[in-house]
């Protein structure tokens, strides 16, 4: 399966998981820290401590520029 695919996928699962938890009562703030402890752990398995680093340092950026922003439609 091509990469952008596999992304989608986990995408979808990941929003699955997310959504049943959040069913379940859990919070998302505590859902998000979990998130993003498991996917740093993650990328420091696979990549080592100073790639992760790395990578998280450029994240300021990309939240500040809005990758990370999702829009609300108005009703």
């Amino acid at each position: 399966m091509p990469d952008l695919e596999q992304k989608r996928v986990a995408l979808g699962y990941l929003q699955e998981a997310w959504a049943e938890a959040r069913h379940d009562g859990i919070d998302g703030d505590c859902l998000a820290q979990a998130s993003l402890f498991t996917a740093f752990a993650e990328f420091v398995t696979t990549y080592g401590e100073e790639a992760a680093a790395s990578f998280a340092e450029g994240l300021a950026v990309r939240i500040r520029n809005g990758e990370f922003s999702v829009e609300q439609q108005r009703q």
